[in-house]
């Protein structure tokens, strides 16, 4: 980044501004503390625009047809720390309790903030080394996200081979091919994984436009950047769109015990509709 760019201030009143749009656009608190958090992921933006000032770049998401601009900003205000089989205690327990109920027919399940694409391709793993002869059932896997930056790399489905260091080489061997052997080596995910889920951008602050019934969802580590009352709000559209015996799996770090809602406990960060 040129030099030029660090000595750019992102005034209170500019912070107060992009946090108010960034929690009327998609829920997401901006603490007082992150404001060095966001000037630091901001001045990227103002970089690729060549934008001499935070205020500048203020009357440019301002601006009629500039629209576009407040999803970037959102992709790059937003974390989207993942990887495969992040706490495995739910593949566990989706491996030990849901899956063996399933007798054939229609499957769904929704990866909601599912960022880069490894926690729909563990529950796809999953089901395929789990279901057998799934390819002839209606099984699917909807995975949404609100940044487009970084739902492009999750469909692309191309991982360094450090990201795969919670795959098993069993399920590498079978699950990817390797695109590049130099280092940083990387491999790709296979069609047959890919064929199972559907990528989608959304804002689960806005209208959803599926129906379900979904059997599972996943939204993990997600609900912690939103208020009391927006997560009291989502997890009642959760539990609409469950259908009966179905389950939401939330961040070990999530808890709902403050939250009044109609889920019941099933053990630590599953509950059942």
């Amino acid at each position: 980044m040129e030099n030029g760019l660090m000595s750019i201030e992102l005034s209170e009143t500019q912070f107060k501004k992009i946090s108010q749009m960034t929690y009327r656009l998609c829920g997401i608190q901006l603490p007082n503390g992150k404001q060095q958090l966001v000037k630091a992921r901001l001045l990227k933006r103002l970089h690729a625009l060549n934008l001499g000032s935070f205020e500048q770049y203020m009357k440019y998401i301002e601006r009629d047809g500039a629209d576009h601009e407040l999803v970037n900003m959102i992709d790059f205000l937003t974390t989207n720390k993942t990887s495969f089989f992040r706490e495995f205690q739910h593949f566990d327990f989706l491996r030990q309790h849901v899956l063996p109920g399933f007798k054939g027919g229609r499957l769904r399940l929704w990866s909601a903030g599912c960022s880069s694409g490894e926690e729909p391709y563990s529950i796809a793993m999953l089901l395929r080394e789990e279901i057998a002869n799934i390819d002839r059932y209606d099984v699917r896997i909807l995975a949404t996200d609100i940044s487009t930056r970084v739902l492009e790399g999750a469909r692309e489905g191309v991982y360094e081979e450090n990201t795969l260091r919670d795959v098993s080489p069993k399920f590498r061997q079978k699950y990817f091919s390797c695109v590049r052997r130099e280092l940083p080596s990387t491999y790709r995910v296979k069609d047959n994984l890919k064929a199972l889920i559907q990528f989608a951008r959304l804002n689960l602050m806005e209208n959803w436009p599926m129906k379900g019934p979904f059997d599972v969802i996943f939204c993990r580590n997600v609900m912690i950047y939103f208020d009391k009352e927006t997560r009291k709000e989502l997890i009642h559209r959760f539990w609409e769109l469950l259908g009966a015996g179905g389950y939401l799996f939330v961040g070990h770090s999530e808890s709902l015990t403050t939250l009044s809602h109609e889920l019941a406990y099933v053990q630590p960060a599953v509950y059942i509709k």
